[in-house]
């Protein structure tokens, strides 16, 4: 059977990222690929993603999707229909091979859905992978990417697999249109062997065939005073945080078809917005910026945004600009609904209760009633047959600051950067859309008792002491892989591989690890959970804030389970162990080193923190950009005991370890998500010995005053950009003329 080719020329698939050599092959001895390592059935992964705005480069693929007859094979998925659904829906057409699959469009998600139960329901992973290069030949590259990222995290038999970052597979959502069109103009000229010209550009080339493209050079035009906070909202790990978020929980998944009504889904997804709110809470205070305010459409959009993202289609992303009518005679029946949507809700809230269409009842009265008024919102509720039809707050808010009602629903659209779960945090309306959402859940949560004494303490247990290191933030580099955003030629489709690595070097937000040492004393010897929160002390007045006021802005950047000894217990948390946190996404190149053994042996097993789960905040991104003299914030404990069961009892913590990798406190603890934040707070009897408030700063380290970071950039002709709002002043450096400096000093002279 050639499919046997597809596993026994794997090996070839290194050669697409890096040149390993013609001795790399390895050849796998198994006529399927079911009972295969981990590290081959990656490898096959990896295959399937690379460049993929091209057709496959590997034969073996080829073999597989020409031989292999989808309709005659209905007996080899769980689901038989979802293989017949399918099949009706291609022959009637699907989104055309080149055109862009948005996320939010209903009319591609309907169809990404269908592909995803068709490898989600495969009996195996060898159905799973002739399943997938059936596919890879055949439907829209962003749609076969959606939907294989969703079935890579959801089968049990890809558990471990390393995806490449969402940034390598399309760097078109992440890197601004100008890097790109540097890294096109390099390749087509080949102007990587010509020094003049690379320095024309500003681009610098390695000797290892590196060309790197530094994502400063120009000018860049702001339209408003959000955007210096584009270092956060632009940063392509925490872009990929929001969308794996989507890959890890789709509301699409409803109880029905895959038996989820036993998980805390809605309220991890609800919750994960809440922190996002609080984290940029907390980096606008840095910049001395007040709270945003949620969207309202009583009064025009203040502010725009401009993506600076060309697609590979060459479409630009539209720009929005500054203060939009949002209400018009186009988009007035979708207003109408939202209404509609939101005053439901509301209703069921402050009543107790929502009817649904089928006469049943949705109670919104107790604490785990908090599931389904989540679900509810961002989608995880099926109110029609179709899966992908459901009220989603978020999407109908989108679908009316959408550029165009008419094309909303076709196959031909651009989406704007509200429509991308890729690109959504990047504008700043996104962030008001998600306040206005969550400020839903806020009010159920407002309604219901507040904690009690009793639940809030820990009898016998006292947390003394809280002590950390210097806290210290700053602005670092780092280099993003491109080179899937360039076609290969004949002769590198030949090689399997490009010639040239192309890559943009970006700045980005980073911070020195650190350690919370926390001083317990108990009366006992007891399982606890241990809850560290990161909170503002003042307001963007310098005021101080009540703890009532501040609940919902204080982050929870770490919670696990201690055992407490009897007498005094010193936790010691390192930041980069905290839990639900990832480091560094590595390259995919450096992946396939780490693969395999240098001897040729075959391939070796990796032990690494990265497949412990895919889906963590950036650890760089625990900590707001601090101030040279300090952002004066404070530091929240509380240690409290085991509750499983109690809080919230129709929850299965068994199924939410097989399902998904633990967040936030949801595998070992019933109690909500952002206790003992998430309900009002009694000053009365809130503060127990089993919790402690201590104040911290954050620094800031300026670029001028690090050593080693500046990765070979030439500083010695530069000044500082004064007028840009992108990044920091002291960090902002631009080739200037000595022409250029004495008109700058001659128009401040003339200011003065």
């Amino acid at each position: 059977m050639k499919a046997i080719v597809f596993a026994a020329i794997l090996a070839v698939a290194a050669a697409s990222y890096i040149n390993v050599g013609d001795n790399f092959n390895v050849v796998i001895g198994k006529e399927t690929l079911v009972n295969v390592d981990v590290k081959v059935r990656e490898l096959c992964i990896l295959k399937l993603l690379n460049h993929i705005l091209q057709p496959t480069i590997y034969e073996d693929i080829r073999e597989v999707a020409r031989e292999y007859v989808l309709e005659e094979n209905t007996e080899k998925y769980l689901k038989t229909d979802v293989v017949k659904e399918f099949i009706n829906m291609f022959k009637m057409g699907m989104l055309p091979r080149g055109e862009i699959f948005v996320h939010t469009n209903t009319l591609h998600l309907d169809q990404a859905v269908k592909v995803f139960r068709v490898l989600y329901f495969a009996k195996d992973f060898d159905y799973f992978m002739k399943t997938a290069c059936w596919l890879r030949e055949r439907i829209n590259g962003g749609m076969f990417v959606y939907a294989l990222t969703a079935a890579v995290f959801h089968r049990t038999d890809c558990t471990g697999i390393t995806l490449p970052a969402p940034y390598e597979i399309y760097p078109y959502f992440f890197v601004d249109s100008h890097v790109i069109n540097k890294a096109f103009i390099m390749k087509m000229t080949k102007a990587v062997t010509d020094p003049v010209v690379a320095n024309y550009y500003g681009i610098k080339v390695t000797d290892k065939n590196l060309v790197v493209i530094d994502w400063r050079k120009g000018v860049r035009h702001a339209l408003t005073q959000e955007e210096q906070m584009t270092y956060f909202t632009e940063d392509i790990d925490l872009n990929t945080y929001m969308y794996y978020l989507h890959m890890n929980y789709p509301f699409w998944m409803t109880n029905e078809m895959y038996g989820l009504n036993k998980e805390r889904r809605g309220e991890i997804v609800m919750y994960s917005n809440l922190q996002l709110l609080a984290r940029y809470r907390l980096e606008r205070l840095g910049r001395n910026m007040c709270d945003i305010k949620p969207l309202m459409f009583n009064q025009p959009l203040k502010y725009g945004y401009w993506p600076k993202i060309r697609l590979h289609t060459g479409d630009e992303m539209p720009v929005r600009y500054n203060n939009m009518i949002v209400v018009t005679d186009e988009n007035l029946k979708l207003k109408r609904l939202l209404d509609d949507v939101e005053r439901m809700l509301r209703d069921g809230i402050l009543t107790g209760k929502i009817e649904r269409r089928d006469g049943t009842v949705i109670h919104l009265k107790k604490a785990e009633d908090a599931e389904m008024l989540a679900r509810l919102i961002l989608g995880g509720v099926r109110l029609v047959g179709d899966d992908a039809k459901v009220i989603h707050l978020t999407h109908l808010l989108r679908k009316i600051l959408s550029y165009s009602q008419y094309n909303m629903n076709k196959y031909t659209y651009v989406p704007t950067a509200l429509d991308m779960y890729t690109t959504c945090l990047r504008d700043p309306v996104f962030w008001m859309i998600m306040k206005r959402v969550t400020n839903t859940f806020v009010m159920f949560k407002d309604l219901l008792p507040k904690y009690t004494h009793e639940e809030l303490d820990f009898p016998g247990v006292k947390v003394e002491h809280i002590t950390t290191d210097k806290l210290v933030t700053f602005m670092d580099e780092y280099d993003v892989d491109i080179t899937n955003a360039l076609y290969l030629d004949q002769n590198e489709i030949h090689k399997k591989h490009s010639d040239m690595i192309y890559v943009a070097r970006m700045r980005r937000l980073n911070h020195h690890p650190f350690k919370v040492n926390i001083d317990v004393v108990s009366d006992k010897s007891v399982d606890a959970v241990v809850r560290i929160f990161l909170g503002p002390k003042f307001d963007c007045l310098g005021r101080l804030i009540n703890l009532n006021d501040k609940r919902l802005d204080m982050v929870e950047i770490d919670s696990f389970l201690y055992k407490l000894e009897t007498g005094k217990n010193t936790i010691v948390r390192n930041s980069l162990e905290m839990h639900g946190v990832i480091e560094q996404r590595p390259w995919i190149r450096n992946i396939w080193d780490k693969t395999f053994d240098n001897s040729g042996s075959g391939f070796k097993t990796v032990a690494s923190w990265w497949y412990k789960t895919r889906h963590g905040f950036p650890h760089r991104l625990l900590l707001p950009l601090g101030r040279q003299g300090g952002l004066p914030l404070q530091l929240y404990v509380i240690v409290s005991p085991v509750r499983t069961g109690m809080v919230l009892p129709t929850i299965d913590m068994n199924t939410m370890k097989e399902r998904h990798a633990c967040r936030f406190t949801v595998c070992f603890d019933t109690m909500p998500l952002g206790f003992p934040f998430d309900r009002q707070i009694d000053m009365t009897y809130f503060f127990t010995n089993n919790m402690k408030f201590t104040d911290v700063m954050v620094y800031r380290k300026d670029l001028s005053t690090m050593s080693n970071t500046s990765k070979n950039i030439d500083t010695s002709n530069m000044v500082m950009k004064k007028d840009d709002l992108t990044y920091l002043d002291s960090d902002m450096l631009m080739h200037r003329t000595y022409k250029d400096v004495m008109m700058m000093s001659s128009d401040n002279m003339l200011r003065m």
